[in-house]
């Protein structure tokens, strides 16, 4: 295991109630323009985490995987959008291109599952948060900020979150 940065937040959550509550929590810190990128395998979390996220964000929308529609829309009462892009069929960034990722994120949030498939395609600023089964009940999540607005962003969650 790597020795992590001041800027890295390593979690281990107990429960899924635990990964959505934590979701709720960031979601409530984005903001349009904003780029969150879920890197796990199938069982990691990620999906429970976006449900989370989505709430605290504001989307009164049920939440679910979009591994066969590729994007899911969620909506906040005040006409902003969330993106959820699952890019796990996706086998490579020009795949990705054709979706307007741009446009997503300079129209709303844009939360990404299955990042690597598709990195090439996305900006260099994000969240990017590593997820990985450890237990029936438990995932570990790693938090890494690219650029300042997402140190600013893991820096408030960190205190949210934790008091830290």
């Amino acid at each position: 295991m790597p020795i992590l940065d001041r800027n890295t937040l390593e979690f281990v959550s107990r429960s899924p109630e635990q990964t959505r509550r934590l979701g709720m929590r960031l979601g409530s810190m984005l903001q349009s323009g904003d780029l969150v990128c879920l890197n796990g395998e199938l069982g990691s979390g990620k999906t429970t985490f976006v449900q989370g996220l989505s709430q605290g964000w504001g989307s009164l929308d049920i939440v679910t995987s979009p591994t066969f529609v590729l994007v899911n829309q969620y909506q906040r009462m005040d006409g902003n959008t969330l993106y959820h892009l699952d890019a796990y069929r996706m086998q490579n960034a020009l795949e990705a291109e054709d979706l307007d990722l741009v446009q997503m994120i300079d129209s709303g949030c844009l939360v990404v599952e299955w990042p690597e498939n598709i990195r090439e395609a996305l900006p260099g600023d994000c969240l990017w948060i590593d997820m990985k089964y450890v237990a029936e009940e438990s995932r570990q999540m790693v938090f890494k900020p690219y650029g300042e607005r997402y140190i600013a962003i893991l820096a408030e969650f960190r205190r949210a979150a934790f008091g830290g």
